[in-house]
């Protein structure tokens, strides 16, 4: 009975702290990642994919739940972290889109067919941007809406349907107004 509470609660020694809850997370968390890597080699042209972190030099803290980025044009292996602002941008697009397409695939009939994506594109250069908006695209070219707020000229331009809200100050205070184009 030891044996099997050490080895559901993470503490058998000399191994890897790992409990059962997260043995269990763990296993999502990959299936997430393997579909989120689909969109991500694709938005960063190949460059980038995420991995999961398997090893801890502390063997008295828990792991398998941290990210990593694999560098395929360098080779390496490193913290998200070191990614810039628009490629973590892209990482974080690419989980969502991960986590709602493992959702749709097991959850018996579940369909997810709205998305809301507010700004973060602003830290994008135009390559990267040009590459969030061709995977949003091939989501809204399917039966799933996607709807994005932004204040990037650049991505207003290339949205065909858009809401326009604009601030309007009145002797009441400050209103606005929605207008559709």
């Amino acid at each position: 009975m030891k044996s099997l509470y050490d080895t559901a609660s993470g503490n058998v020694s000399g191994k890897n702290k790992i409990n059962l809850e997260a043995y269990i997370q763990m296993s999502y968390f990959d299936r997430i990642i393997q579909r989120a890597n689909l969109r991500f080699l694709k938005m960063s042209d190949d460059q980038y994919e995420l991995g999961r972190v398997t090893d801890s030099s502390d063997r008295r803290s828990q792991i398998g739940l941290d990210l990593c980025v694999v560098d395929h044009y360098n080779g390496s292996r490193r913290d998200v972290k070191s990614l810039s602002g628009g490629e973590s941008f892209m990482a974080s697009l690419s989980l969502a889109l991960g986590l709602s397409d493992e959702v749709q695939a097991s959850a018996g009939g579940i369909q997810i067919d709205t998305m809301f994506v507010d700004e973060g594109f602003g830290s994008l250069d135009e390559e990267s941007l040009n590459q969030a908006v061709k995977a949003l695209e091939g989501l809204a070219g399917g039966n799933c809406m996607v709807g994005i707020i932004s204040h990037v000229p650049e991505l207003k331009e290339r949205i065909e349907k858009k809401i326009v809200v604009t601030k309007n100050r009145s002797r009441d205070g400050v209103g606005s107004t929605a207008v559709i184009e």
